[in-house]
C-alpha cells in the first residue's frame, strides 16, 4: 500500500511493498507435484490475505521504524565537500560537518545579535598584550581535561588507547599545517600576521626541495626541525601564546573557525589512505559536540553526540558554549527559545543528512515530514509565502518560517587590469562604468529571480556588520536611464557606438553558470546594457575554466559574490585591497582594484578597534568605491527557512556555522504529523484482493468437487 501527502500532486514514496511479489516467491518454493491446482489456489489465497495484511501496515517513511521515538534531525546535502581536514575546508557545506565535528578556542553566542565572541575551549576570551616593540601578544588558556573523540589513531601513542586529553601544543600543530604550503590551506594570509608564520613555511619549503627524503619523515617531527613558528608558543600545557607583528584585532575571529581548531598529530599521520585506512580529508577527529559516524559522499553522513565532549562530561562547568544562554531579546522571549536558559547541551543526540540532487524531491520531503527544515523552492515559493507570510496552508501545517539577511554580498565587477574597463582608460573607463551601473534594476532581479528575497547592496557591507549604514543611498545604484545616457557621452560612446569600429561598443561577460536559469540572469544584465547601446556577449565556460580566465587576467565583466567568514568589514573590504588581487597575487579580488587611498585606509582601518576613527576611515573607503565602481553592488541575500512546528531553538547566525546542539524536536508529533500527512491509498490493495477471490474461488469449488 502506498502513502501519500496530502496536497502534493508530485510526490514519489520512497518505499513500497509488495504482496503479489512476496506470495509468488513463497508459492514458486512449493512442489507442484505434490499439490493440486485448487491447494495452490487456496495456498494463493491465504498468502494474499496475509502479505496484504503486511501490506496495509506499510508506508512510504524512508527510516527505521525504530528511530520514530528518538531526537534525530533529518537534513539533506546537494553534493559531499572535497574536504574535511579543517586546515583546507572553506565552505558551507564542509562547515556544517566541522563546525560539529571541531570544537574550537572561541564561539559566537547563540541568541546575540550582531554576533558577539564567547569562550569555547578556551577559559575566558584571549588576554590581549601590547608589548613595548609595538607588537600584540594574545593569551589563550585552555581547559583541562578535554578529551578527543574515540579513534583508533590514538595507538600510535599508546597501544589500547582511545582518546587523549587536548593540550595548547595541538592548537599549534594545526597552525604550523596552515603555515604548510604542501597542505594547501585558503587561509595563510590572515594568520601572516603572527610573527615567524612565513618564515616557517618558507624554511620548510626550501628543506623538503633541498632534502627530498626530509618530506618523508613523520609530519610533526618535520615541524619540529624547523623549529615551529616564533609567534606560537605553549608556555605550559594548556596555554597557549600567539604574537603579532603588528596590530591585527580580526585575528580573534579565526579562533572561532575550525582553522585554528586543535587537530592530534595522530590523526593526520594514521590516516594516509594506506593499508584500507582512510584519508584525513574524509576522517574527521575532533573535540566537538558531535563525531561523524557515518560518512557516504553519495547518500548521506551521520552525526552522532560525543561522549567525550565536555559539554556533557563536565555539566558542572556551567561552560558558556556547552548551555542554553540566558539572554537574548524579545523575539527569542515569545519563540519559547529563552525556556531552555541555562540547561546542558545538546538536545540531539543525532543528525541524519541525506543526499538529494534535486530541488524538488527535497522540498517535498520536507512536505511530507520527512525532512525537519528546508528552503523554499522557486517554483512554490508564491503557494509557500503570501504577502511575505506563511500561506493559510503552511500555518495550518504548523510550519514556521524563519528570515535573516545573510552576511554577504554579491556584485557584478570590472576587470580593472582590462584596456576598455579598467584604469587604463582613466576617466572614460570610470564614467562606462558608472553607466553600466546606473541601468541594473536590482529590485526587478530579485522579484524575478529571487522571489523579491534580496536586500538591494549599496556597498559591500551588509546588515549587521559594523560599518553598515542604513540611510546611505549610493547614487550609482539607482536606476536611471538618462543619466547613464549622458555619461555615456561623456565616457566618448554617444548612444553607446565605439569610435573606433562606428559599430556598438563590445565588451564580455564571463559567466560559469551554463544552466538554462544562469543564462538567464545574466541575459538580465546584457539587456539593461543594450539600454545604453553596448553590446556584451556571454562567454559560457566551466568553474575550472572561468577561473583560469581570472588568474591570467583575460576577461572583462563578471559576477560574483562573498559570504562573512567573521563578522567585520575587513573581511568585505579586503576584496578590494591591492594585495589581494587576483591576476598579481592570486586573492579574491577579482576586479583587481587598486587604488592608494583606499588601500592606505584599509590597513589602518583593519588595525582599529571599532570606534569613531574607524567609521570615519570605513566612510571614506566607501565613499572612493562610490566613484571607482570596481563593483555594481547587487544585493545582499534574503534567507527564508522553513521549520516543522516539531523543531525548536532555530535561529540563522547569518555564517557558515552549524548550532546543531541547541536544537530541540518533539518526535511525537513529528511522527503523528507524519501519519496525517501521508494518507494511505488503500483501493489498490481492495482491488488486488477482490482479483486475488476471483482467481481462488474455482480452484476452491473445484477441490470440493474432486473431495465429494
Amino acid at each position: 500500500m502506498q502513502r501519500r501527502p496530502k496536497a502534493i500532486a508530485n510526490s514519489r514514496p520512497s518505499a513500497l511493498c509488495s504482496p503479489v511479489m512476496l506470495a509468488k516467491g513463497v508459492i514458486e518454493g512449493l512442489d507442484s507435484r505434490a499439490l493440486g491446482a485448487g491447494i495452490r489456489r487456496a495456498c494463493l489465497l491465504s498468502l494474499t490475505a496475509l502479505t496484504l495484511a503486511n501490506f496495509l501496515g506499510c508506508s512510504n517513511d524512508p527510516y527505521p521504524s525504530s528511530q520514530e521515538g528518538e531526537k534525530v534531525l533529518y537534513s539533506s546535502f546537494h553534493e559531499a565537500p572535497r574536504t574535511l581536514d579543517p586546515a583546507k575546508a572553506y565552505n558551507v557545506g564542509a562547515h556544517a560537518i566541522t563546525g560539529a565535528v571541531y570544537d574550537t578556542l572561541l564561539k559566537y553566542h547563540f541568541l546575540k545579535r550582531p554576533l558577539e565572541l564567547m569562550p569555547g575551549l578556551a577559559v575566558a576570551l584571549p588576554e590581549r598584550i601590547e608589548l613595548a616593540d609595538g607588537r600584540i601578544l594574545y593569551r589563550f588558556e585552555l581547559r583541562s581535561d578535554l578529551l578527543y573523540a574515540n579513534d583508533e589513531c590514538f595507538e600510535l601513542a599508546e597501544p589500547g588507547l582511545r582518546t587523549r586529553e587536548v593540550v595548547a601544543a595541538d592548537v599549534a600543530f594545526q597552525l604550523f599545517r596552515v603555515a604548510d604550503a604542501k597542505v594547501a590551506s585558503p587561509v595563510i594570509e590572515p594568520f601572516s600576521n603572527i610573527d615567524g608564520f612565513q618564515e616557517f613555511s618558507q624554511a620548510l619549503t626550501a628543506r623538503r626541495e633541498a632534502e627530498p627524503t626530509f618530506g618523508e619523515r613523520p609530519i610533526r617531527e618535520q615541524y619540529a626541525a624547523i623549529g615551529g613558528v616564533s609567534g606560537i608558543v605553549t608556555p605550559s600545557r594548556h596555554v597557549l601564546e600567539i604574537t603579532l607583528h603588528r596590530a591585527y584585532p580580526q585575528i580573534k575571529y579565526w579562533f572561532a573557525m575550525e582553522f585554528a581548531t586543535p587537530v592530534p598529530w595522530e590523526a593526520v599521520t594514521y590516516y594516509d589512505g594506506e593499508e584500507g585506512r582512510q584519508r584525513f580529508d574524509d576522517h574527521p577527529v575532533g573535540t566537538g559536540p558531535y563525531i561523524l559516524t557515518e560518512y557516504d559522499k553519495q547518500a548521506r553522513y551521520v552525526l552522532e553526540s560525543s561522549p567525550n565532549w565536555y559539554g556533557i562530561r563536565h555539566p558542572e562547568w556551567q561552560a558558556p558554549s556547552a548551555i542554553f544562554p540566558s539572554v537574548g531579546d524579545e523575539e527569542d522571549r515569545l519563540s519559547g527559545r529563552l525556556d531552555y536558559a541555562g540547561r546542558s547541551l545538546p538536545f540531539i543526540n543525532r543528525v541524519e543528512v541525506h543526499r538529494e540532487k534535486e530541488n524538488i524531491p527535497r522540498f517535498n520531503k520536507f512536505l511530507q515530514g520527512y525532512y525537519d527544515a528546508s528552503g523554499i523552492i522557486k517554483e512554490s515559493f508564491d503557494k509557500v509565502v503570501q504577502e511575505d507570510a506563511l500561506s493559510p496552508e503552511m500555518l495550518e501545517r504548523g510550519v514556521s518560517l524563519g528570515k535573516s539577511v545573510a552576511l554577504d554580498v554579491f556584485y557584478i565587477g570590472f576587470n580593472l587590469d582590462d584596456d576598455v574597463v579598467g584604469r587604463l582608460g582613466g576617466e572614460r573607463s570610470r564614467k562606462l562604468r558608472q553607466a553600466m551601473s546606473l541601468v541594473i534594476d536590482v529590485e526587478e532581479y530579485t522579484r524575478i529571480f529571487l522571489n523579491g528575497r534580496g536586500v538591494p547592496a549599496q556597498s559591500p557591507i551588509p546588515p549587521g556588520i559594523y560599518g553598515y549604514r542604513p540611510d546611505y543611498d549610493n547614487p550609482y545604484t539607482r536606476v536611471d536611464l538618462e543619466q547613464a545616457k549622458v555619461l555615456m557621452t561623456e565616457a566618448g560612446y554617444p548612444n553607446g557606438i565605439d569610435p573606433k569600429t562606428g559599430e556598438a561598443l563590445r565588451l564580455t561577460f564571463d559567466s560559469y553558470d551554463t544552466s538554462t536559469a544562469g543564462m538567464t540572469q545574466v541575459r538580465f544584465y546584457t539587456s539593461a546594457w543594450k539600454q545604453i547601446g553596448i553590446d556584451v556577449r556571454i562567454e559560457a565556460t566551466n568553474y575550472n575554466q572561468f577561473h583560469e580566465k581570472q588568474r591570467n587576467g583575460a576577461y572583462q565583466v563578471f559576477q560574483s559574490g562573498w559570504v562573512a567568514d567573521y563578522p567585520d568589514p575587513e573581511n568585505f573590504l579586503f576584496l578590494l585591497w591591492s594585495e589581494m588581487g587576483k591576476s598579481k597575487f592570486g586573492g579574491p579580488n577579482a576586479s583587481n582594484f587598486s587604488n592608494a587611498t583606499y588601500d592606505a585606509l584599509f590597513v589602518s582601518m583593519k588595525a582599529r578597534e571599532n570606534g569613531p576613527e574607524r567609521m570615519a576611515e570605513i566612510r571614506e573607503m566607501i565613499e572612493i568605491l562610490e566613484v571607482e565602481r570596481p563593483w555594481i553592488e547587487l544585493f545582499h541575500r534574503e534567507d527564508y527557512s522553513l521549520y516543522h512546528g516539531w523543531v525548536r531553538n532555530v535561529k540563522p547566525m547569518g555564517i557558515s556555522t552549524p548550532t546543531y546542539q541547541y536544537r530541540d524536536l518533539d518526535p511525537a508529533l513529528r511522527a503523528a504529523n507524519r501519519l496525517e500527512w501521508n494518507e494511505p491509498i488503500i483501493w489498490p490493495a481492495i482491488v488486488m484482493l477482490v482479483l486475488a477471490v476471483l482467481v481462488v474461488l474455482p480452484g476452491i469449488r473445484t477441490y470440493l468437487q474432486e473431495r465429494q
